[in-house]
């Protein structure tokens, strides 16, 4: 028998600029004003943003049993977004980890990410989400 797992959030609008958003103990500032606020998150960005949480949460998840030292990790996002109808048509991504594992580990990581992420899963069955894992520069 499958285990279903559900999530609440419950967002309210604070004023014409912008809104906020509560999940457990948590609270997110949202970007919810036709003129946009450099504070907060759009609805977009936060789709990106939940995005990189699942890809850095996967690996959380998946580098113990693989074996896989990973001493950090960040993950860059950009998307298209298209007019009619409105929409993200394309999700492109990088992600840069911090580890002295070989090539065929890291990608092993990645397919693992990949393949194993709600958000990730969700999105890549809605949109064209392509990407790449890389490790980080060492003089970086």
């Amino acid at each position: 028998m499958t285990t279903l797992l559900e999530y609440t959030v419950s967002a309210r609008r604070v004023d014409s600029s912008g809104s906020v958003a509560n999940a457990k103990e948590a609270e997110v500032v949202l970007d919810t004003g036709l003129g946009g606020r450099p504070d907060a998150f759009n609805p977009a960005e936060l789709l990106l943003a939940s995005l990189a949480a699942c890809m850095i949460k996967g690996a959380e998840r998946v580098a113990p049993m693989l074996k896989f030292e990973l001493r950090g990790m960040s993950v860059r996002l950009h998307a298209v977004r298209i007019d009619a109808p409105p929409s993200i048509k394309t999700i492109d991504y990088e992600i840069v980890v911090e580890s002295d594992e070989p090539e065929r580990r890291l990608e092993l990581l990645h397919t693992n990410i990949r393949k194993f992420g709600t958000i990730s899963n969700t999105l890549a069955s809605a949109v064209q989400l392509t990407g790449s894992i890389r490790r980080a520069d060492a003089d970086a």
